[in-house]
């Protein structure tokens, strides 16, 4: 079971929880500026998530501050980009510790109950996200 968490937006500060999503598969994604994997696939769940339909999957990602290289890098980059997709803002490492992340970008993918039926590491490649994903919704 995926560990229940709320954070601010990386935006506007209002706070999010996965409990909001019950019932609801999410994939969820823990990245950082700096890094080039996690560049390049935020980049592909940005425009995963402009062109799906949200109600049969929400995607979320976290903005690992506690591994950022400077105050407010991981806010600065997602607006340079003019991303979409939902960025939340992590105290430091806290919610990248409660799942046990070992690198960025890691994703998850979670169940309509939130069950972690998957997760991906920096080697993954999009194509095998997105075969998974195909599995539950």
């Amino acid at each position: 079971m995926a560990p229940d968490f709320t954070l601010p937006s990386l935006i506007n500060g209002e706070e999010y929880s996965l409990h909001d999503y019950k019932g609801k598969p999410v994939l969820l994604t823990f990245w950082v500026s700096w890094c080039p994997d996690s560049k390049k696939d935020l980049s592909a769940k940005n425009h995963l998530f402009a062109s799906m339909n949200s109600d049969l999957l929400a995607i979320l990602t976290v903005n690992v501050t506690g591994r950022e290289h400077g105050e407010n890098s991981g806010e600065s980059y997602y607006r340079e980009q003019k991303y979409t997709i939902p960025a939340l803002k992590d105290d430091g490492t806290r919610v990248y510790d409660m799942f046990q992340c070992m690198s960025v970008p890691t994703t998850f993918l979670l169940n309509e109950n939130h069950e972690i039926v998957a997760r991906f590491n920096d080697k993954a490649t999009f194509q095998d996200i997105l075969t998974e994903v195909s599995k539950i919704i």
